[in-house]
């Protein structure tokens, strides 16, 4: 594998599967912060020190589990800007080790199911995605690749705060557990806002499609533990899965209300949605990410019934500023990526109906 095979592909292969309760929950995600006891944290270290944190864990790369799948190791100083930003859209690397490092280093699967970022916020990220609500299998996967690290590599840890972390937040567990939520009826109902502050009264954080800082673009929106301390990994995990099921309960509501009450305007705003993105010839990722939302609800609620649900999620990812350049193959000022971006959309809106004339 190369580089190159990450940047090339939108979707990564998990994303193709179904996974449950894939309608509403576009993907889980379990993230491990680790330390190794002999360096200093990243906020303390010195370039050199980082370099060895590098060297060290690709010291004992070569002897990764077989069943995780076929790995490349990939450092940061070896990817330009825009090669790093295209990872951070597809949510393989964050934000901060794509803007801030040039001492670190990414653990890529063939798979891309398995991201583990080095010298970001803390020196090891283990982070493992799975299509749908499936938080338990996604710790479990995080935690056997926690137990190869720990076979190999030594972890500040404490016995009474349990693993030492960067940020006092992550101490504990050093876990955080977060699911991608696609939820257009809360929004359209304007439920939103009265759910945010509902949520974090039980110690989770609604964020942006990115993370921290980030916009909910699309009516997606990220939900996770932010309680590392105190608590176990299985008691994090179930309530977040507990309060995730109650909101998909809530969105399914939703979504019936608006079919009940208002389903010629739902059926006006998804067609007309439709009709923005197969004919537009300038769209911002913006107005994009909206339309985008629209038609996903559409889909799923069988008001269009000749696009897969498959070609949302590739178009969500490959409608973005990083994905648009590295398609083109280089930089492009913001007025030609949303010529660009429109385009996209018309040919591969068209390229799905050539596809489903070919099936009948």
């Amino acid at each position: 594998m190369s580089l190159e095979k990450f940047l090339t592909n939108a979707v990564s292969s998990w994303m193709s599967e179904a996974g449950p309760n894939s309608d509403i929950v576009l993907s889980t995600r379990v993230r491990l912060a680790r330390n190794l006891t002999d360096f200093r944290f990243s906020t303390l270290y010195s370039s050199e020190e980082a370099e060895q944190i590098v060297q060290k864990i690709n010291g004992i790369f070569h002897d990764f589990p077989d069943e995780f799948g076929e790995v490349d190791f990939i450092t940061t100083k070896d990817m330009q800007p825009l090669q790093k930003r295209v990872l951070m859209e597809k949510h393989l690397i964050s934000p901060n080790l794509a803007e801030d490092s040039n001492y670190g280093a990414v653990i890529l699967t063939d798979k891309e199911d398995i991201s583990i970022m080095i010298n970001e916020e803390d020196h090891i990220r283990i982070q493992c995605l799975q299509p749908g609500l499936q938080l338990e299998k996604t710790l479990k996967r995080a935690n056997e690749i926690d137990n190869w690290f720990e076979s190999h590599l030594d972890f500040a840890f404490d016995e009474n705060k349990g693993f030492l972390t960067t940020c006092p937040t992550n101490v504990g567990t050093g876990l955080r557990a977060s699911v991608m939520m696609h939820l257009p009826g809360l929004v359209l109902t304007q439920q939103m806002n009265r759910i945010i502050p509902a949520i974090s009264q039980l110690g989770l954080v609604v964020r942006g499609i990115f993370g921290e800082g980030s916009e909910a673009l699309g009516n997606i929106f990220q939900i996770s533990n932010q309680i590392t301390l105190g608590k176990s990994e299985d008691d994090i995990v179930d309530d977040l899965a507990s309060v995730v099921r109650q909101i998909i309960a809530q969105e399914l509501s939703a979504r019936e209300a608006l079919v009940k009450t208002s389903n010629i305007q739902l059926e006006d705003r998804v067609f007309r949605s439709l009709g923005v993105l197969e004919n537009s010839r300038i769209i911002q990722s913006k107005e994009a990410a909206q339309c985008l939302s629209d038609v996903r609800l559409g889909i799923d609620l069988g008001i269009i019934k000749n696009i897969s649900r498959s070609i949302l999620n590739e178009l969500m990812i490959l409608t973005q500023p990083g994905f648009l350049q590295q398609y083109s193959g280089g930089h492009l000022h913001p007025n030609e990526r949303d010529i660009r971006r429109a385009s996209l959309i018309r040919d591969r809106l068209k390229l799905e109906d050539q596809l489903k004339e070919e099936d009948l």
